[in-house]
């Protein structure tokens, strides 16, 4: 996913610096559960628990009332699109019952922070903005863009949320985030019929997966497709090697740039990764089609042709199996998933997320700040798939399947021990821009991975620009 950091207190720079690592055996454990059908059915018809009157949180069974906003106009920007969108949707009509509010969706383009740069220089930013960045907060607070949270929508963060999502959301102690959708970003799903007749088995460390690699494309099928076409795919890639290989303490410090880039721990993480990119036939469509290759369709040229897809593997978190579902592919049987293998010792487990945040200063914008910090609306989206919720209250029994139920748990166990995206809490301009920075320097890497001193000096260069504006 996408980011930028700014100073803060101790305890924040802990958290956020920290942000999102879920413990190792607790993910394993997760994966380990029964798989069966993931999201995609669609069986959720966009109500939470009991009948909604049409406005003002009437309903007994409501976790929350909300006002009465008959009439009242508000506006939500995302960068979702397709069927993430198409589920967010469901959770906005809900609002709209609820309330009487009239909600509009505003797509937004990456990086996000511009394109609201933009809303707010015309005069017309949107009532609330889903930002997938932790430092994209900090610097919507900065431009003074954002407001802070209400009381009622507080209310529901203290009762729903771990301090750890909380802080995420904070800057200088004050909140202004509710984060409504995180991410496991450390998982590898696989074509079983392809797994199948290569006669392999889930690999649990790197070597392991380099060796079924090789297996994979000695039967037949290129191993691994790529969404190079949207670097923050590759910024996932580096952060779990790396943070595999060396280790939580050296993560913070790269994601705070207290070591720099040129580091020999950055080198390790790229020659690792160098190693499968670079890997003659086992990228599919090689690095120019990869290049070329957007992440829906990286996941959808994975489960369609029998057992000779394009790929037999894709990596990326649980949203993947909302693309899942527009194939005929299922989960549980077509498609199942194992955990990011161990580079180290431990297998990575990072974690990204969208936070709510209110620009305008509107009873509307506050209420859905309100609502979307609630299990009630986590609810909707959790039934459909391809989502897990930070929100602890949310009954686990909502995921539509074993394997949501089991990263869901996971997620909510860890707590406060989290460790977020790394390029999501760098400065946007590095960490969440399309064409500069770490995506561009990754994708350059995707092209030429025997680059790595060259690539390490153009991130450091990107980074320490990026950090000293900051």
């Amino acid at each position: 996913m996408r980011s930028t950091l700014r100073t803060r207190t101790p305890h924040a720079r802990r958290t956020r610096g920290a942000a999102a690592k879920i413990v190792a055996c607790a993910a394993v454990g997760a994966l380990a559960l029964g798989l069966s059908a993931c999201g995609g059915d669609d069986k959720d018809d966009g109500k939470a628990d009991g009948d909604k009157s049409g406005g003002g949180g009437k309903e007994s069974t409501a976790a929350v009332q909300l006002p009465k906003l008959d009439g009242e106009k508000v506006s939500v920007a995302a960068v979702w699109g397709g069927a993430e969108r198409k589920v967010f949707l469901k959770v906005l009509d809900e609002f709209e019952k609820r309330t009487g509010a009239e909600v509009s969706f505003v797509p937004a383009q990456d990086p996000i922070i511009s394109f609201l740069e933009s809303k707010v220089a015309g005069g017309q930013p949107p009532d609330v903005a889903m930002l997938p960045q932790v430092g994209a907060i900090e610097q919507a607070v900065r431009n003074k863009w954002a407001k802070p949270v209400g009381p009622e929508a507080q209310k529901q963060l203290d009762k729903n949320y771990a301090q750890g999502w909380k802080d995420l959301g904070a800057v200088d102690g004050k909140q202004y985030g509710v984060y409504f959708k995180a991410a496991n970003k450390s998982l590898i799903w696989y074509n079983t019929e392809v797994f199948a007749n290569a006669g392999v088995k889930e690999p649990k460390t790197w070597a392991d997966f380099m060796k079924t690699a090789q297996t994979v494309y000695d039967s037949g099928v290129t191993p691994v497709s790529v969404a190079g076409a949207e670097a923050w795919t590759l910024t996932d890639w580096f952060e779990n090697i790396y943070l595999s290989q060396a280790g939580p303490e050296k993560y913070d410090q790269l994601a705070q740039h207290k070591i720099k880039w040129t580091d020999p721990s950055v080198k390790d993480a790229l020659t690792t990764l160098g190693g499968l990119f670079g890997k003659k036939g086992f990228i599919a469509g090689g690095a120019s089609g990869a290049l070329q290759t957007e992440f829906p369709a990286s996941v959808k040229q994975t489960f369609t042709g029998g057992d000779q897809p394009k790929a037999g593997m894709v990596f990326e978190g649980d949203m993947v199996s909302l693309a899942i579902a527009e194939t005929k592919a299922e989960v549980g049987t077509d498609a199942k998933v194992f955990p990011f293998p161990a580079v180290g010792d431990e297998s990575p487990a990072v974690v990204g997320g969208d936070a709510a945040v209110a620009l305008k200063n509107s009873k509307g914008a506050q209420a859905l700040l309100t609502f979307l910090a609630t299990p009630d609306a986590a609810k909707i989206w959790a039934e459909a798939g391809g989502f897990v919720s930070p929100n602890k209250n949310l009954d686990l029994k909502a995921y539509p399947n074993d394997v949501q139920r089991g990263i869901a748990d996971a997620l909510i166990k860890a707590g406060d021990d989290i460790r977020f995206d790394m390029s999501d809490q760098a400065p946007q301009s590095f960490g969440g821009t399309p064409g500069k920075g770490e995506w561009k320097a990754l994708q350059d890497f995707l092209k030429n991975p025997k680059n790595v001193a060259g690539t390490q000096r153009t991130l450091e260069d990107a980074a320490a620009k990026a950090y000293k504006k900051n």
